[in-house]
């Protein structure tokens, strides 16, 4: 495939509908300033200036996919509380729907909120619930699922382990898109690395791909036996040295696309939407993982959780030519 084709596919991102499910968390940002240290412990005191909110875990997921010109539809769980009612404004103000949202009264909103002070990261403050939801929040989510699947052109399952993603609901997700065509992509957790048998394909890290397939340092070994273990392709993503597909019997590396910036912050979301709505554009899956390697090269380029656009994605491509 050349270089214009490869274009044309990015700019058929715009309105492609891709779902997501997953744990949701917001992600809260403290700004301040230290000017002394506290009289009651050897910390310091950060007088705040101004905070603001976005949305994590799944939630980045579905910001990269919107950021890219597509469709993102969330769908999991948040709390009866001010927490959830940012998170939803978060996802309105980056025109992410929200209609397959459910909140559970039993559980509060996952938050993780950063102080940061003169530009440093100060702490992080995680308050969560990551207990599995109950039988009757599954039920609310896979009949959304079911009432909307004829309009969604992949799906993504985005696993963090804080209790949306349970075994039942998970498989019983996988098995009716592949019987309905939809390609399931799965950004794993390896404990739950059992539940995403027959998914389309697996993203995790090195770190979860070691931990999946009991194979340290060969990423070649690990690639190999968690296809074979799970019957999925997969793209194991190496941080600084790009990332690795195996699909059917080939192996293809392609090389980090080097940057004075690495920030791998939310590379792997970034990867996530770009693998997505390539195979929602009938793009093979060798070029849908070129295109989001060209993303994610783009985002650790930027400080900090980073999305990018497909105006940036296309210049890229067009400067530094796509690995086949």
């Amino acid at each position: 495939m050349d270089l214009p084709e490869v274009v044309k596919i990015v700019d058929s991102f715009k309105d492609k509908k891709i779902c997501i499910i997953g744990d949701l968390m917001l992600d809260k940002y403290i700004y301040g300033d230290v000017e002394r240290i506290s009289p009651e412990a050897p910390i310091p005191v950060v007088k705040i200036s101004s905070e603001s909110f976005s949305p994590g875990g799944a939630g980045n997921v579905a910001n990269n996919v919107a950021s890219l010109g597509g469709s993102a539809f969330i769908v999991g769980v948040i709390g009866q509380d001010s927490s959830g009612e940012n998170l939803l404004l978060a996802f309105k103000e980056r025109n992410i729907n929200t209609e397959g949202i459910i909140i559970d009264t039993t559980k509060k909103t996952i938050e993780k909120t950063r102080v940061i002070a003169r530009g440093q990261h100060m702490i992080r403050i995680d308050s969560e619930n990551d207990t599995y939801i109950d039988k009757k929040h599954e039920k609310k989510i896979f009949e959304y699922i079911n009432a909307h699947l004829n309009k969604f052109d992949c799906i993504v399952i985005s696993d963090y382990a804080k209790g949306t993603l349970t075994g039942a609901l998970t498989r019983k997700i996988i098995d009716f898109s592949n019987k309905h065509k939809i390609p399931v992509i799965v950004d794993p957790k390896p404990q739950h690395a059992s539940f995403y048998k027959n998914a389309f394909i697996l993203t995790p890290n090195q770190k979860e791909a070691e931990q999946i397939s009991g194979v340290t340092k060969d990423i070649i070994k690990m690639g190999k036996k968690i296809k074979k273990q799970l019957n999925c392709n997969v793209l194991i993503t190496q941080g600084a040295q790009g990332m690795t597909l195996f699909e059917g019997n080939k192996t293809q590396h392609f090389p980090a696309k080097p940057k004075e910036v690495f920030d791998v912050a939310g590379a792997g979301d970034t990867v996530v939407a770009g693998i997505a709505l390539s195979l929602a554009c009938g793009a093979p899956l060798k070029i849908a993982a070129t295109i989001a390697n060209h993303a994610a090269g783009i985002v650790v380029g930027k400080v900090g959780t980073a999305t990018t656009s497909i105006e940036e994605l296309k210049t890229d491509i067009l400067e530094n030519g796509i690995d086949q």
